[in-house]
């Protein structure tokens, strides 16, 4: 991979020292420097600083590029897609604006189900398509890693049928992409009175198959009123720990009832030094749950102006 030397950048943002996160007051502050350069080799940083100490080497075997009056930054690290899917679902968008809720829109048949539903018919190829077409677009617009989810199969071989085409395209990328399997999205339709049938289909036949086949790195559970409860997810975590992925869970889209759950759990699921399951993130939490523990978190405000709108 050829070297590659920007110059006379004009702001050069997210120069922060060390590797730990950022907190509370810290994200107010952009670390940036004026009239930098920035040095790439084999893809990554090999140096950085101002213009004004910059010494020009003569013999440089690269790529140069005058950055001048531009703003070079970070990409964008997506940890929370669902960047295959059958189609968009506009109508519930307008039902969303007339202030139906998602818990109603779901309660008929919508949201997840609605795109379950459409996933069905479509071919793994024409999934494929539509999805690099996506991928494409994110990363024009300053993506440079990504995770995608399953959850709009529902059945095993229509998550199978996502999380291959999102192995698809793990192998033709040029960003890193990371797979979940997030079969436990919402209980199918006929389902609805026997959660236990489903959860078995999703830890007995879902996850020897995607082990199998090596399809995702992560597993992740709605874990929310009407879909599934915290001792639910708790189980299909464990689960999924036994077959090498890394638990996530999406929480607290409706309110907090699944955070209080999880304290209700006790000992059993949280420890001193955090989840026992070592959960990776937990999207949408409460700012004074989250104090308490040690979590990689994932704020989703755009879901909240979403519903706000």
């Amino acid at each position: 991979m050829t070297p590659t030397l920007l110059t006379n950048i004009k702001l050069l943002a997210g120069v922060q020292e060390g590797n730990s996160p950022l907190r509370g007051a810290e994200l107010r502050n952009l670390s940036s420097l004026a009239d930098a350069w920035l040095l790439l080799e084999e893809g990554l940083v090999a140096g950085y600083g101002l213009m004004d100490t910059f010494d020009d080497p003569d013999d440089f075997d690269g790529t140069i590029i005058n950055a001048s009056d531009q703003l070079v930054l970070p990409a964008w690290c997506d940890s929370h897609t669902h960047l295959v899917f059958p189609a968009s679902r506009e109508a519930e968008f307008v039902d969303k604006i007339r202030g139906v809720s998602y818990a109603e829109i779901a309660a008929r048949g919508g949201g997840i189900l609605n795109s379950a539903a459409r996933l069905a018919e479509m071919s793994e190829m024409e999934l494929l398509r539509s999805a690099w077409g996506r991928l494409q677009e994110i990363m024009q617009l300053g993506t440079g890693a990504v995770e995608i989810k399953s959850g709009y199969g529902l059945t095993a071989a229509a998550e199978l049928k996502m999380l291959r085409v999102i192995k698809r395209l793990k192998e033709t990328s040029p960003i890193p992409i990371k797979a979940t399997f997030l079969g436990a999205h919402s209980y199918p339709v006929h389902y609805r009175d026997d959660h236990e049938a489903y959860i078995r289909q999703v830890i007995d036949d879902m996850l020897p198959a995607i082990a199998d086949e090596g399809l995702a790195d992560y597993i992740d559970v709605f874990c929310e009123t009407g879909f599934f409860s915290a001792r639910e997810m708790a189980r299909i975590c464990e689960a999924g720990k036994q077959y090498g992925l890394r638990p996530k869970t999406l929480a607290s889209r409706f309110g907090w009832l699944a955070i209080f759950s999880f304290i209700e759990i006790g000992p059993t699921f949280f420890s001193s030094s955090g989840l026992r399951f070592r959960i990776i993130s937990v999207d949408s939490i409460s700012i004074r749950i989250l104090i308490r523990r040690i979590l990689n978190s994932l704020a989703l405000s755009g879901s909240r102006v979403l519903k706000a709108f």
